[in-house]
């Protein structure tokens, strides 16, 4: 039983630079930069035969190329951070490429996604991170930026059941070209 997300990739001298924001936060589990993504979807444990019509649905989507840029840094987490990401900046193609996954997605039967969409690359889960350790790293490294990037296709991926943060592997990639 597959466990699928789609996302978007990222560069690879965008990651070297995601990277370099590693450490300094005690109880963090680091992502492994082959691993940094933007989840447009996540799906879930699903069986072979709904995988397979999730890949046949996705490859319908006729979309352009997307402009991505990475601006700021944050985390996740009601009262205690599980995760502390890098920003990505909503644009409406952004957006309008998620939505339609989303609704693609609920057409073939499976759940709507309940949390609202954040564009993100997580940089890390916090096991034992305390809000002052996650707000003073942030506070360290705040003004992240990385230069502009353009997405020309999303994938769909594999996960191991796990707590998340990889290995992922590209199981299908469809090109944002219309």
């Amino acid at each position: 039983m597959p466990r699928l997300f789609t996302g978007l990739e990222i560069p690879a001298e965008t990651g070297l630079m995601l990277s370099m924001l590693r450490g300094g936060l005690r109880g963090a589990r680091w992502i492994d930069p082959e691993n940094y993504h933007i989840t447009l979807r996540f799906i879930g444990d699903i069986d072979d035969r709904t995988a397979d019509e999730v890949a046949e649905a996705l490859d319908r989507i006729r979309r352009d190329p997307i402009d991505i840029r990475l601006s700021g840094l944050g985390s996740f987490g009601n009262g205690k951070p599980h995760a502390v990401w890098a920003r990505v900046e909503p644009t409406p193609e952004l957006a309008e490429l998620q939505s339609e996954q989303e609704r693609i997605l609920q057409r073939i039967g499976l759940p709507s996604e309940r949390r609202k969409y954040t564009p993100h690359v997580t940089i890390a889960r916090c096991r034992t991170s305390s809000n002052e350790d996650v707000a003073r790293w942030l506070a360290d490294r705040g003004n992240f930026q990385a230069p502009p990037f353009v997405a020309g296709r999303f994938v769909l991926y594999s996960a191991k059941a796990s707590v998340g943060g990889g290995p992922y592997l590209v199981e299908e990639a469809y090109p944002l070209a219309a």
